[in-house]
């Protein structure tokens, strides 16, 4: 089966079709689903989600956009959200400083950051992370947190080979998405082709990115075949390779998928 390890269902783009559409994704092949809280709010949402649907499951965190939300209170709450069996990761967490290059924002990122990995490192969950224009200093924080003891991903994966290469030996795992199937993701795509299969997993990121041919459109796990067909092809192996690979990974860094 296909794991998908990176949605947000809950987002409104799925307002009109999301039952629809969510029954559609087992009888596709697409197995398992996890829904990644970005906020507050979306981490409830996602909490609800995983609630109604056997496939379903959640993350639980709050992306580097919406840190200033935080408090004792909210991380409290995060906390017992771990707690649950539905919930499978501490995410998405990290660092953004594409559109905050202000230097409190970015420190403000940064310890929440730190914060949450503690929880991850306390509940025993593998963190999901979000790094944009921010690749030095999010490797620097994982480094300096020894993460690879406490294990994860990062998400959307969109720095170079080398630094893969870096978090593959620190003991993490690369999300790979519709980017790949793009013409001029050469950086992704010699990831993808690089860095060992048992590190690599599937995600969407839906509604976002959509893979090449539906680029621009809202993106969903349905798609997520033209990722592992153009990661075969990359590495000269058969998409089912591909498949059978990354569910195996998924379940071993998400270790309480059933």
């Amino acid at each position: 089966m296909i794991i998908e390890t990176h949605a947000h269902y809950d987002d409104e783009a799925f307002d009109a079709d999301r039952e629809e559409l969510l029954r559609e994704l087992p009888e596709n092949g697409i197995g398992r689903v996890i829904n990644v809280g970005a906020s507050m709010q979306t981490t409830r949402n996602s909490i609800a989600l995983a609630e109604k649907y056997p496939f379903i499951y959640a993350a639980v965190g709050v992306h580097p956009d919406d840190v200033a939300e935080l408090d004792e209170t909210a991380m409290e709450e995060l906390r017992g959200y771990c707690r649950r069996e539905i919930t499978v990761a501490v995410g998405e967490i990290g660092l953004d400083y594409y559109w905050h290059k202000e230097p409190e924002h970015q420190k403000l990122q940064q310890h929440w950051f730190r914060q949450q990995l503690v929880i991850a490192r306390e509940e025993k969950l593998p963190f999901i992370i979000h790094s944009r224009d921010a690749a030095q200093d999010t490797f620097e924080i994982l480094k300096q947190e020894n993460a690879g003891e406490i294990g994860g991903v990062v998400h959307c994966y969109s720095y170079s080979v080398e630094l893969a290469r870096e978090y593959v030996r620190m003991g993490l795992y690369i999300g790979i998405g519709g980017v790949v199937t793009f013409k001029n993701a050469r950086k992704l795509k010699e990831v993808a082709a690089d860095i060992p299969l048992d590190r690599i997993l599937l995600e969407t990121d839906s509604p976002y990115m959509a893979p090449t041919p539906y680029r621009g459109k809202r993106n969903c796990s349905l798609y997520l075949p033209y990722v592992a067909e153009e990661i075969a092809r990359l590495r000269g192996i058969t998409t089912e390779e591909v498949i059978e690979a990354t569910e195996a990974n998924a379940r071993r860094v998400f270790a309480k998928l059933v």
